[in-house]
């Protein structure tokens, strides 16, 4: 079994200045090393926050987290933080000032390159998708043995998506990085990543290795019947149509059809599932 690079148990953070509302709260979960992770939910779940737990820029309120120190862990913020007045030269400058032992200046420039980006354009004159190329140049300049990554892809060109996720996904296989990678467009995760996190509310609704969690579901229709023993994430009826997402609970009997659920189903259907728990307890 994978080692894990990042655990968490029991972790909770609290907001003072939103009328003590929680952003994350009883957050338990393990992510293996040498994997993509992608971190989903609606937006406002919490998943930003989360991430600038495991980056250590937030102290929980409770609960422990345990990740790699700051020297071996790159974090790219959604808002993408640069230094405006510096140029891209200058910006890459300072990545391998910061990172003497472990800066690569070949990974960094050949992201950049991929712009392609002026040298000597200030990062202020940049547009919102050569900011957010120069920033995962940083971070992959640093060689760091986790990448958290928080919307890396916003504000970037399908074509440039596709071109940074691959090189993201090559790193990773070539190295061993752990990616952990944030959005609410499953198309950008769908395909590359391995292991899910599904936060909603502030909580994590669903979390291990994508595939097994796909095995561990089917996809019903049929006539309206019982489901038991199977534990129903989601049911939906129409006249005497059943449509149901459930967990496998032994092999699946019955008047249904069976399927294997996308990964879009099964975190809408999670998602709607949350959602609705969460009304009927307000």
């Amino acid at each position: 079994m994978t080692d894990p690079v990042i655990t968490a148990e029991g972790l909770g953070l609290r907001y003072r200045r939103r009328g003590g509302a929680w952003a994350l709260k009883d957050c338990t979960f393990t992510l293996p090393a040498g994997r993509v992770v992608a971190v989903v939910g609606p937006n406002g779940a919490g998943k930003s926050t989360l991430l600038a737990v495991a980056a250590h820029l937030l102290r929980p309120t409770e609960g422990r987290i345990e990740a790699p120190g700051w020297e071996r862990v790159a974090y790219v913020a959604q808002d993408k933080p640069l230094y405006g007045s510096l140029t891209v030269a200058e910006t890459l400058r300072m990545g391998r000032e910061l990172n003497p032992e472990r800066w690569d200046p070949a990974v960094a420039e050949s992201v950049v390159a991929g712009g392609p980006l002026n040298p000597h354009d200030r990062v202020r004159s940049l547009s919102g998708g050569q900011r957010s190329r120069l920033a995962l140049a940083l971070a992959l300049g640093k060689r760091p043995e986790v990448l958290l990554l928080d919307e890396p892809m916003a504000e970037l060109d399908p074509l440039a998506r596709h071109e940074l996720m691959g090189t993201l996904m090559a790193d990773a296989a070539e190295r061993g990085t752990t990616v952990v990678v944030s959005s609410h467009v499953l198309t950008e995760l769908e395909g590359t990543c391995d292991h899910l996190l599904l936060v909603q509310g502030g909580r994590i609704r669903l979390e291990g290795p994508i595939d097994e969690l796909i095995a561990a579901h089917a996809l019903l229709t049929g006539p309206v019947g019982d489901l038991t023993p199977h534990t129903v994430v989601e049911s939906r009826t129409t006249g005497r149509q059943l449509t149901a997402l459930i967990r496998r609970e032994g092999p699946v009997q019955g008047p249904w059809e069976s399927a294997e659920p996308s990964l879009e189903e099964l975190l809408l259907a999670h998602l709607r599932a949350s959602r609705t728990l969460e009304g009927a307890s307000v």
